[in-house]
């Protein structure tokens, strides 16, 4: 159902369609990290050039906290708590930012894997089974239904 991990450190949109809606899993090693779906309204999108899964799955491997919660999520229980007293000072100058720590750990340590559905119904509930841990035997650590 789902298509092979692909890792974060190797993006490249040119494996995700450019218009599809669909269910993505976010592995870190064997531990599912986090379940999400992309594509609502797909229906009324068709026309556009990128829509759905590749544009959440690049912005999830931006990085950026601005606007994606999954980022967010990562920052906070999973970069955060790795933080020394050492890395303040570089916060403070500039030298370093949350938004790249956050995208250096998705690329160092994250795997994706989505499927393609016809419709954002049908991926909103199988987003739902996921975070619920149906599909794979385990919710993910992130954002578990």
């Amino acid at each position: 159902m789902f298509s092979p991990r692909f890792r974060f450190s190797e993006w490249s949109s040119n494996q995700v369609p450019s218009v599809a809606a669909g269910v993505y899993l976010i592995w870190k090693g064997e531990e599912l990290i986090y379940c999400g779906m992309s594509g609502r309204e797909i229906e009324k999108n068709t026309h556009k050039r990128k829509f759905g899964l590749i544009t959440r799955l690049n912005s999830h491997a931006s990085g950026r906290l601005s606007g994606d919660q999954f980022c967010v999520y990562v920052a906070n229980r999973l970069v955060i708590p790795t933080l020394q007293q050492d890395d303040l000072q570089s916060f403070a100058s500039g030298e370093l930012t949350l938004d790249r720590l956050t995208k250096q750990f998705i690329h160092h340590h994250l795997e994706y894997q989505y499927t393609v559905v016809d419709s954002s119904s049908e991926a909103y509930a199988l987003e739902v089974l996921a975070r619920s841990g149906e599909l794979v035997n385990q919710k993910p650590l992130l954002n578990p239904r």
